[in-house]
């Protein structure tokens, strides 16, 4: 594993990037600073910047908000998330077609018919009592423990139903603030013995449709996309499990844990005890992209 200072370091040897977004290019607030020059900069060489996120939103609300965060249109070409992949499976009827949705209101825009479907099921919103499946993108209160959804998971576990998670993240950091996400809450639906699907990162089918989005693009074989994430169950696990080149970004979720200034490298020896813990296991290791 190297430590590098700059992308540009080793992107030229590789044709597209699959760029993870909260904790890499953004902190949920405002765009990291180099972000954008980062991967403006590999683009105006030719390669192809693929943003591959956890976010429930379908891809035209997650440009809007990227938009809003300050990250720079050059920065990317197309944007894969896990509520799209999510939304065709809800669509093609996972959980049925009565759902219990369990999130902010923010996230009504995963209930828009995905287009690339000719004949979506008709998708019901219901209270859960009515329910055959749960749709969660994420805590209605993200700073409250996952455990106040006890008694609505052990209400739905025994009717058996399903939980379809938009967003397989565990926490995320919102401008300096730690917050829970749905992979927290499908994780305990899972723990109280129901059964929870997901289709982002680390998952196959997100990758799946990254490499849709990036096939109409360029023909780039898998040896030649690098990974860049800094979750080690979500970015971490799913490039190693694609069998994708990583580069680690220890100044997100493991900033304080790697010992990571802001736009610094990681302490070497605590970066090592970190990614023996987590099971990390990357090609290169940077402390912010820039």
């Amino acid at each position: 594993m190297q430590i590098i200072h700059a992308l540009s370091e080793v992107s030229a040897r590789y044709d597209a990037l699959f760029v993870d977004l909260w904790g890499c290019v953004h902190d949920g607030v405002r765009v990291y600073p180099g972000a954008n020059e980062a991967l403006a900069a590999y683009r105006a060489t030719g390669g192809k910047v693929i943003f591959v996120t956890n976010s429930p939103r379908p891809r035209a609300g997650v440009a809007v908000q990227l938009e809003q965060f300050g990250v720079a249109k050059d920065a990317y070409d197309d944007i894969a998330t896990s509520g799209d992949s999510a939304r065709v499976a809800m669509y093609r009827g996972a959980v049925g077609t009565k759902i219990w949705h369990l999130g902010p209101d923010q996230d009504a825009g995963f209930f828009e018919p995905p287009a690339v479907l000719d004949d979506p099921l008709p998708i019901q919103r219901v209270p859960l009592d009515q329910a055959e499946g749960i749709v969660c993108t994420g805590p209605l209160d993200p700073l409250a423990d996952p455990a106040v959804m006890r008694p609505e998971f052990l209400a739905a576990k025994t009717r058996g139903l399903k939980l379809l998670c938009a967003n397989p993240d565990i926490v995320v950091d919102r401008g300096g603030v730690r917050e829970w996400c749905a992979g927290a809450l499908a994780g305990l639906y899972a723990d109280m013995g129901g059964e929870s699907l997901y289709f982002g990162k680390p998952h196959p089918p997100i990758y799946d449709l990254a490499r849709r989005r990036l096939a109409k693009l360029a023909d780039v074989s898998d040896s030649a996309i690098l990974a860049i994430g800094d979750g080690p169950v979500t970015d971490a696990a799913g490039a190693m499990g694609e069998d994708l080149d990583l580069l680690f970004i220890s100044g997100g979720l493991g900033a304080e844990e790697t010992a990571t200034p802001p736009l610094g490298n990681p302490d070497p020896a605590k970066l090592q005890a970190y990614l023996a813990e987590t099971g990390v296991v990357p090609t290169y290791t940077i402390g912010s992209l820039r």
